[in-house]
Formats: C-alpha cells, structure tokens, sequence
C-alpha cells in the first residue's frame, strides 16, 4: 500500500508528484462536494423556517461555494507542492501584468462580490436595463444570466448592476402596480366607462383583488381631456411581473369588447383642415 501511495508520477529537480497526493486531492474535492451539500440542505430548512426568499439564499450559499473551492484549490497546490507564497513571490511581475491588462474581468469580479452581499439583485428578481426587462436566473462571480420576454438568454457582465441605474421591479415588494391607457369619445358617460373598467379587471386571474381602501385595490383615474378623447388610466397590482405585457394584453381585449357592448366609443385622432380661398 504505502508503494502505491509513493509511487512517482512525475519527478523534476527537487520536486517529486506521487500518487498519494493525487488521490488527497481527489479525497479533498469529493469531501468539498459533499460539504457544501450538506450544507445547502441546513441552510434550505433554516431560511424556510425564516422567510428567507430564494434569490438571498442563492446568493449566500454562492458566497459559502466560493469560499470552500478557493481554500480547497490552495490547499490542493499544498499537497503537491506548490508553495503560495513562492509562486506569489516568482509571478508578481506576471501578476502585475495581468492586472493591467485584466481591469474589466476584475471590475467584474468585485462587482459580483458585492452584488452576493448587498443583494441589490437577487436570483428571480425581475429587471430593466438598458431598454431590457428580463428575469434573474443566476448571479455569478463574473457574469449574471438574464431570461428576456422573447427567451432569450443575456449574459450580463457584473459591472452594469453597480455602475448603471438599473429597476428592480422585485426589490421591494413580490408585487407591482401597472396601468393600462384609454379613451373614448367626448359624450360618453364617464362614470360607466369607470364602471366598466373596474368590471373588466375584477375577475382577472393574475391581478390582485384588494378590499375597499386596500394598498392593492385596482383603480381608475380620470386623466385628461385630450385632444380627440377623454383619458382614462386602469391600475392594477399583481405578482405576474414577467409576464404583464399579457395581462395588459388581455385586459385591452376586455375592455375593447366591454365598450363595444355598452356604445362606448374609442376614438381614433382627427384633424379639422381649414382652407382659405385667396
């Protein structure tokens, strides 16, 4: 046994790799694994019992797996000899050079640390930036993964969280107030167009129904006179923020049918031509 454990596999100068070290390290990684297993399943049952919402528990345990491979990869190059601060002390130079060359991959990478610890932005938290509204998937070191409205995966290097102004539509609340815009004819029975915008988003599935006086109850506001209408604004709240372009969608189809049934007209812009015979 302790032939096999010596057996050299590699041999130059002074150093010597042998078998026993590798088989340490393959020990050292599969223990790693099963630790931070371990240790995703305690921190599951006591967030779960704290309320604790995924995107912060996610960026917990990345910082912890981090962490545990950083000290798992030192104490790996120890065991086959690699000593730190040799090879810290023979590469400055290098070290300096990549730095140099390396400034936005590093920005990135602190970028995520701090992302990881503020928590600013979470995993499944919903965002605009740069035009762009897209669910969280994952918040790594570097990069950040961005699921669009079209499905379209955007990788999003770290920096833009911190240096950008990005919404988070999630950051304070699970729940969000929209609006759709209408208007219709002058004449028109503005109490009755109220009534039935309000009929139109009570038994909406996906928006939240409030009691009388309630944060969450929907409500409408009579905007302006416009130049061709009267405009209306329809609020609502409701937890389905990735996907509400279609609850705004479906409501337009309701609402567009509802005033087809009661005579409410929405108009279209018109313009008076004048023309002066000279």
């Amino acid at each position: 046994m302790d032939e096999l454990l010596n057996y050299v596999l590699f041999k130059n100068g002074d150093y010597v790799l042998t078998t026993g070290s590798l088989i340490s390290i393959i020990f050292l990684l599969i223990a790693v694994r099963i630790a931070l297993f371990l240790i995703k399943r305690i921190f599951a049952r006591f967030f779960s019992k704290r309320n604790v919402d995924e995107g912060r528990q996610a960026a917990i345990y990345q910082l912890i797996s981090y962490l545990f491979w950083i000290i798992a990869f030192l104490t790996a190059l120890e065991i086959i000899g690699i000593h730190i601060t040799f090879l810290l002390a023979g590469s400055a130079a290098l070290l300096v050079g990549l730095g140099l060359g390396l400034q936005q991959i590093f920005q990135d990478l602190v970028s995520g640390i701090f992302i990881l610890i503020e928590g600013t932005v979470k995993v499944n938290d919903v965002i605009e930036l740069d035009g762009m509204v897209g669910k969280i998937l994952s918040v790594n070191l570097r990069t950040s993964k961005v699921l669009t409205r079209d499905g379209i995966m955007i990788i999003v290097p770290n920096h833009k969280f911190i240096i950008e102004k990005i919404t988070n539509w999630s950051h304070s609340s699970e729940s969000t107030r929209f609006k759709v815009e209408v208007g219709v004819a002058y004449g028109s029975d503005v109490e009755k167009v109220k009534s039935i915008l309000l009929n139109c988003i009570t038994n909406h599935p996906d928006v939240i129904q409030g009691k009388n006086g309630d944060l969450h109850d929907p409500f409408v506001r009579f905007v302006d006179f416009g130049d061709s209408a009267l405009k209306f604004e329809l609020y609502f709240w409701t937890n389905s923020i990735f996907q509400v372009e279609f609850i705004k969608s479906n409501l337009r189809f309701d609402i567009d049918k509802s005033f087809r049934s009661h005579g409410i007209i929405i108009p279209f812009p018109q313009r008076d031509i004048h023309i002066k015979n000279h």
